[in-house]
């Protein structure tokens, strides 16, 4: 740690413990921790729990493939497209005021989803609970670092990465008892008591931090250029299957994308004072780091995004089942973390980030062999493989972003690594979910003949093929016999797996590239500090 990042904390927050007397507890390192902790944890938990429920949404709002796919895709673009803006406004008005709106939008939110009645009402509000999610995580990151001496800071981030890690194997478990128990609406419902939480020990607990050096005004056209480009990008993406990649409104998104970013690009170099430096990436490790997140949470959140219809729809498991199965991967990611940061600190990030993504490799060349019958054995394996592949490259990646930046751009920083796992996992479920949707579509009408059924009628299927591409088994007339039953399931199930094979093929690939680009990172050589979202 560095002098200058010791001196910056001291200035900005208490010492350890109480304050003089004894008379208040704000600012006290480990109640800091515990804060920011409680509010993160929703967005851990958020993300496995709704990934659970996504099958009982998609069959209780009559949902279509590509709107249940927005469930997720909707709320990542979200984050991905305020983080940068986010991690910004922490550095101007104070990292506690933009945690606590953060908390209290989400838990607001969440509440708002519990409430609709609609597919679209749904994806409209997991937006909305995107971007009060972009200001809870650089927010919480700068308070850990203003709170915490540098001695103290790595075995913060430790305990840091075992919550949020625990939150998120808790989350297959919690909303699959809710679904199962109670209803999908019970998911969110779940965010308001933690949201209130959050509020009351922040408003009790939490000293602001800002820094001194950071911009006072912020990069309007830089905002609205980036957010643009982005959205252009991803939602060309996800439309691309339904219009056809080669369709004039696909060319229009994505090529509007090129130009948006371009003119971002450019508005970069000519701006007083603006969004994103262009000089934070003259660091080579700083620009691996960034483009490896991007291709790490493509692999991970793209591939991993079928494994729930795969274990509910085709192995029909209950949600609670589902979630119990996904454990291992959890759990793997709770030991993973701290153990990552015990490994990065004595040997640096680039070995934990290349042996991690050659782990994530392996696991998911393993998940593209599953098929239709795999036991449950041979799951965990990959999925304890997963967990633990992904962990060193969590922790050691954002080390070489945000030790990478100057401490002033240190919130920007935070946004960067966020903003880029998040967009990497938008793209991921978009191209992903694409060359599923093709691969189901092409095995299907000969998965259904070679199991001797009749050939469909035109008018059902659309509607055949869709369910297909979630695993769903159509419904047989009252009076079939169950012989004909089970080759109906049998041919979508085969052209499912058939999909989802391709989709974790197309990922070890992205994950293997993203082991060789981790070789260009090395440990952060400004006067950052090391930082770690997860």
């Amino acid at each position: 740690m560095s002098q200058s990042l010791t001196k910056s904390a001291t200035a900005e927050a208490p010492p350890s413990g109480t304050s003089p007397g004894g008379r208040s507890l704000q600012g006290h390192p480990w109640l800091t921790l515990l804060t920011v902790a409680v509010g993160v944890m929703m967005v851990a938990l958020d993300g496995t729990i709704v990934a659970i429920a996504n099958p009982v949404i998609q069959a209780d709002l009559n949902a279509a493939p590509s709107e249940i796919q927005w469930v997720t895709s909707g709320y990542l673009l979200a984050l991905a497209v305020f983080l940068i803006t986010a991690g910004k406004i922490g550095d101007r008005f104070g990292h506690k005021s933009t945690f606590l709106a953060g908390a209290v939008g989400f838990a607001a939110t969440s509440a708002a989803i519990g409430f609709a009645g609609d597919i679209r009402t749904v994806i409209a509000c997991r937006v909305l609970q995107g971007l009060f999610g972009a200001l809870l995580q650089p927010a919480a990151l700068g308070l850990l670092r203003g709170a915490f001496p540098a001695e103290k800071l790595n075995m913060a981030i430790g305990i840091w990465g075992g919550v949020i890690g625990a939150s998120t194997a808790a989350g297959p478990i919690v909303g699959g008892l809710l679904v199962e128990h109670v209803n999908w609406e019970s998911v969110f419902f779940i965010n308001i008591p933690v949201g209130l939480l959050a509020l009351a020990l922040g408003l009790w607990i939490l000293k602001d931090v800002r820094s001194e050096n950071a911009a006072r005004s912020f990069d309007v056209p830089g905002i609205v250029l980036l957010s643009v480009a982005m959205f252009a990008l991803v939602f060309g993406i996800i439309k691309a299957p339904e219009w056809g990649w080669g369709d004039a409104a696909t060319l229009l998104f994505l090529g509007g994308a090129v130009v948006l970013m371009t003119a971002f690009a450019f508005w970069q170099r000519v701006a007083r004072e603006p969004l994103i430096p262009l000089s934070l990436f003259r660091s080579l490790p700083l620009s691996a780091g960034t483009l490896l997140m991007v291709l790490m949470a493509f692999s991970f959140f793209g591939a991993i995004f079928f494994v729930t219809f795969y274990l509910q729809n085709v192995h029909g498991m209950t949600p609670v089942q589902a979630g119990v199965h996904l454990l291992p991967m959890t759990g793997m990611m709770i030991i993973g973390s701290p153990v990552a940061g015990i490994a990065i600190g004595k040997l640096g990030p680039r070995i934990p980030i290349v042996a991690g993504m050659l782990i994530t490799t392996v696991a998911m060349f393993g998940m593209s062999t599953l098929d239709a019958g795999s036991g449950n054995g041979v799951m965990a394996l990959w999925f304890v493989l997963m967990g633990l592949g992904i962990s060193p490259v969590m922790v050691g990646a954002t080390e070489v972003i945000v030790g990478n930046a100057p401490m002033e751009l240190s919130g920007v920083a935070g946004g960067l690594q966020q903003s880029a796992m998040q967009v990497g996992g938008s793209l991921g479920t978009a191209v992903l979910g694409a060359l599923m949707a093709a691969r189901v579509t092409d095995a299907l009408p000969g998965k259904w003949a070679d199991a001797g059924l009749p050939p469909v009628e035109p008018g059902q299927a659309e509607g055949l093929n869709q369910a297909a591409q979630l695993g769903i088994a159509p419904p047989a007339p009252a009076g079939t016999p169950q012989q004909v039953v089970d080759a109906m399931a049998g041919a979508v199930h085969d052209s499912f797996v058939s999909g989802m094979s391709l989709a974790f093929a197309v990922a070890s690939v992205v994950a293997f590239a993203a082991a060789v680009l981790g070789l260009l990172t090395r440990r952060g050589t400004t006067e950052a500090g090391p930082a770690v979202h997860i």
